[in-house]
C-alpha cells in the first residue's frame, strides 16, 4: 500500500468501524460477570486463555469468593484448584488474590476507575485496564489483544507489533468515542474471519479496505 495520510487512514478506519458495527451490533464484553470486581478478576484470568474457558471457571470461583475480602482471605491452594483448567493458573491465582487484598486494603474493596491505579494491581496491564474501564466505567480505551493487533497490522491501521505502541498510534487513527467498541468488533472479526492462520479473505467484508488480502500473513 502506498504511503497513506493520517486523514485518509482515519477515513478508512471509520469505514471499517461502520462496516463491522453493522455486522456486530450492540457488542459488549465477552466475559460473564455480575459486577466490576468480577469483571476485573475475569479479565486477569483471560490473559493467554480463551474467554470460553474463563466463563466456565468463574461461576465456581465467585460462588466461593464473591468479594475482595473473601478472595483475599481464601486459602491460595483452594483458589488454584478452582481455576486449574486455566492457562498459568498458579501465577494467576497469586495475582487475583494479591489484587483482592490491595482492593480491600487501599480502595475499600472498590475497583478504581483510573488506568494509572488499575495497572498497579498484580496481573493488570494496559489491555486489562482498558477492558475494565470501557466495560465497567464507560471510559473509552483501546484494547490491543492478539486479534486487534493482527487485524490492525493487516489493515494498515498501525505499523507496530508492540501492543503499547500500537495502542498509542491507534488513538490518533480511531475516533475516541469508538475506541472500546472498535476493539470489541475487531476481536470478533479476528475470531470468526481474519484468523491468524488461513484468514478467510473470500468472505471478509473488509477486502476493499485491506492491503493484505490473500497474503495469508
Amino acid at each position: 500500500m502506498a504511503r497513506e495520510s493520517l486523514k485518509k487512514k482515519q477515513a478508512r478506519a471509520q469505514l471499517v468501524f461502520d462496516t463491522l458495527t453493522e455486522k456486530f451490533p450492540n457488542v459488549g464484553t465477552f466475559l460473564t460477570h455480575n459486577n466490576t470486581f468480577e469483571l476485573l478478576i475475569a479479565v486477569i484470568l483471560s490473559a493467554q486463555c480463551t474467554d470460553e474457558r474463563v466463563n466456565m471457571v468463574t461461576p465456581s470461583l465467585f460462588a466461593n469468593w464473591a468479594t475482595p475480602e473473601a478472595l483475599g482471605n481464601a486459602p491460595l491452594e483452594n483458589i488454584k484448584k478452582t481455576i486449574k483448567s486455566i492457562n498459568f493458573f498458579n501465577n494467576k491465582a497469586i495475582n487475583i488474590q494479591k489484587s483482592a487484598k490491595i482492593l480491600q486494603k487501599e480502595y475499600d474493596s472498590i475497583v478504581p476507575d483510573s488506568l494509572d491505579e488499575l495497572i498497579q494491581l498484580p496481573g493488570v496491564g494496559r489491555k486489562t485496564a482498558n477492558v475494565v474501564l470501557g466495560q465497567a466505567f464507560g471510559q473509552q480505551g483501546i484494547t490491543v489483544d492478539t486479534h486487534v493487533k493482527r487485524l490492525c497490522n493487516r489493515l494498515g491501521l498501525t505499523k507496530y507489533k508492540d501492543a503499547v505502541k500500537a495502542e498509542f498510534e491507534l488513538m490518533n487513527v480511531w475516533p475516541k468515542d469508538s475506541w472500546t467498541d472498535f476493539s470489541s468488533i475487531l476481536i470478533l472479526q479476528g475470531r470468526q474471519v481474519c484468523k491468524a492462520i488461513n484468514p478467510q479473505c473470500e468472505i471478509c467484508e473488509l477486502t476493499k479496505e485491506c492491503p493484505k488480502v490473500d497474503l495469508k500473513q
